[in-house]
């Protein structure tokens, strides 16, 4: 399937960037949009599809006919499925053979183990994507019924359900999900979407394996799903009570609503904030405590191998298990009573400081370049590099990144593209990975 002199970084960027590169033209088609488009904001539109962010520098069902979203949206789908595996899908259809060197792409591309069964875990993540966003069109499809034609919450069901189910947080609304702040079957229902995406197809095979198997032969979860799952559980629930803290009082956002809807719309925007973007709320009327929360929500993000971003649960709990660790001197990092190997521990702690650097350095870029508050800059610079998509906005239905300049907006891109293929992964792309074939003497220095 592929053979060049590239690492597995760079096929894995060049990937990205030539759909991105595929996508931007498709949208600077004159029949992609009603009133024309700028180079940039179809290059922009298009890396927050592939890359699942949701920023928008249009209003996407005004701006963009309806070949312009069916391109969107078919971005969105190759985003979040990721281009090695949505690669092996066209190959696979083609007969193709998948070798080893693709097997060791696409094991690098989900974040897996191991290779071994690489093809057949493919085939059961386009299974459970398919049935997943059927059965989630279908409800979501019930839920706007009431509210327009049955032909139009067809395409809407169908248009979220992909959306919230590849963390996306595009949406056919202009105003994104706000007027449906108090339904409960919306809410839920793209929670759940944005849920079983986040969490990732390692654990959503992991748990359909141990569903099919009878009481008594059931194995405990792995150390990864335990810490997957209770991650997840810990930062949904914890965010909710901290925003539902926050905003209850707050006459522009929850203060009107009854305690049932309070709750409701806090669990969404703790859902919504682990890089799926779909509000209900208006973000430039939260608090700063909120935006702040957000903020460390959003650069936490989703879980690896699945279609959101973020520097992911099990990385930041790694990273926090070996901190305690190492304060109680401890000399291994432990989870669930197991060990974690040292190269994980040294890997997830730079992935968290690759991601602070990226997030302080674009923030710093575009202050300079943009005028804006530094907590609204932040977010957004945060939200790009967690594919989250939420945004302080424009004062209209746009992004804070449509007011931006064409530089603003490139390295807004720039920050999304680096989000989705990880930080890492960008940055041994540019850099050439050797091995030293000799040790230097140690030496002491002081720290602290």
């Amino acid at each position: 399937m592929f053979k060049s002199r590239f690492n597995p970084s760079q096929i894995l960027l060049l990937g990205f960037t030539g759909i991105i590169g595929a996508g931007t033209v498709l949208l600077k088609l004159p029949v992609a949009t009603r009133h024309g488009i700028s180079l940039v904001d179809a290059l922009f539109t298009a890396t927050s599809a592939v890359c699942v962010t949701g920023l928008i520098v249009k209003d996407t069902p005004l701006d963009f006919t309806l070949f312009g979203q069916m391109v969107i949206l078919l971005l969105i789908q190759i985003g979040g499925l990721g281009y090695m595996t949505s690669t092996t899908l066209i190959f696979l259809m083609m007969g193709k053979r998948i070798g080893i060197k693709d097997r060791f792409l696409i094991k690098e591309s989900m974040n897996l183990m191991g290779m071994e069964g690489v093809v057949r875990f493919i085939r059961h993540v386009l299974a459970a994507t398919f049935v997943i966003e059927l059965l989630g069109s279908l409800l979501l499809f019930l839920c706007f019924l009431p509210h327009m034609p049955w032909q139009r919450a067809v395409y809407y069901g169908v248009f979220h359900a992909i959306s919230a189910f590849n963390n996306a947080g595009f949406s056919m609304f202009s105003e994104n999900l706000m007027k449906f702040k108090t339904d409960v079957g919306v809410n839920l229902i793209i929670s759940l979407l944005i849920i079983a995406g986040g969490i990732g197809f390692l654990v959503l095979w992991e748990l359909k394996n141990r569903w099919n198997l009878r009481a008594k032969d059931r194995e405990l979860l792995s150390m990864h799903a335990k810490t997957v799952l209770a991650a997840t559980g810990l930062l949904i629930f914890a965010g909710a009570a901290l925003i539902l803290l926050f905003e209850r009082n707050n006459p522009d956002s929850m203060a009107g609503l009854s305690l049932p809807h309070q709750l409701l719309t806090a669990f969404f925007a703790s859902v919504t904030a682990r890089t799926a973007g779909f509000n209900t709320l208006d973000y430039a009327s939260l608090t700063p405590e909120t935006l702040f929360l957000t903020i460390l929500l959003m650069f936490v993000g989703a879980s690896p191998g699945g279609t959101g971003g973020g520097v992911k649960t099990t990385t930041m709990a790694v990273v926090l298990a070996g901190m305690f660790a190492t304060i109680r001197g401890e000399e291994q990092t432990v989870l669930f009573k197991r060990a974690v190997p040292l190269d994980i521990t040294s890997k997830s702690l730079l992935i968290v400081v690759l991601g602070a650097i990226f997030v302080v350095l674009a923030s710093m870029f575009i202050l300079h370049f943009e005028n804006g508050r530094y907590l609204s800059i932040l977010f957004e610079v945060t939200s790009a590099i967690g594919t989250v998509g939420l945004s302080v906005g424009d004062g209209g239905v746009r992004s804070l990144s449509a007011t931006f300049s064409p530089l603003g907006k490139l390295i807004i891109s720039f920050i999304m593209l680096a989000g989705r293929v990880g930080p890492l992964t960008l940055a041994c792309a540019f850099f050439e990975q050797r091995g030293r074939r000799y040790r230097y003497p140690e030496g002491r220095i002081a720290i602290g």
